[in-house]
């Protein structure tokens, strides 16, 4: 009973979200604007929180040019695991193996591992583009792509190695701040296992399920 109800409950959800996504116009580019948005604010509440030392007036101007790739390749990456989410849904929901309706919903997990990964190339790939811009050599050090992605792995190495550490901590949390909206569907997955448990609170109202 217990995963027949939380079968339902994601069956239900994922019809009202189909029924908005084929009523809306221009479906696409709203998701894809949308995200752009949520990665941007998350980009500047994680600077804001974890490092506030970068509103200074000489760095500044660089987070300001960094932001636009950042939310765009962000936006990429969610809209590409949005899309991947609602195939593994509607497979997940036509299985009757209760085993192989949880693997199917555990690749969102696997999504949102990769979306750590993901915000570390974001943020490699996004500061060697603006390193083409015009900007005040004493801002920050030019560096190649290959040198940012060494500084980058260097980074989660360390974080791996010493999570409490003070500076590791703050790469984590912002990482995390950074990835949320990527794993939104694992959330919801989550929730919905979490909130199928009332069967074991209320046995009799759900017993129509079965």
């Amino acid at each position: 009973m217990y995963f027949e109800l939380w079968r339902k409950d994601l069956s239900l959800l994922f019809e009202k979200f189909q029924n908005w996504r084929t009523s809306t116009e221009y479906y696409f580019p709203k998701v894809f604007i949308f995200f752009v948005l949520i990665n941007d604010i998350a980009f500047w509440f994680a600077l804001a929180t974890a490092f506030p030392g970068v509103f200074s007036e000489n760095e500044l101007g660089h987070y300001m040019r960094k932001q636009i790739p950042v939310a765009f390749l962000g936006a990429l990456f969610d809209s590409l695991s949005l899309y991947l989410t609602i195939l593994v849904i509607r497979r997940a929901l036509l299985v009757k193996s209760n085993l192989v309706y949880i693997s199917h919903l555990g690749i969102d997990v696997f999504i949102a591992i990769v979306a750590t990964f993901w915000v570390l190339f974001v943020f490699s790939i996004s500061g060697w583009i603006v390193s083409f811009l015009p900007q005040p050599e004493t801002v920050v050090e030019q560096k190649t792509l290959e040198e940012r992605n060494e500084d980058y792995a260097n980074l989660a190495i360390a974080a791996i190695n010493n999570p409490t550490g003070r500076e590791e901590m703050k790469n984590i949390y912002f990482g995390i701040v950074m990835g949320l909206s990527a794993i939104i569907p694992t959330c919801v997955h989550i929730f919905y296992a979490v909130f199928a448990l009332r069967i074991f609170l209320k046995p009799d109202r759900h017993r129509t399920l079965t």
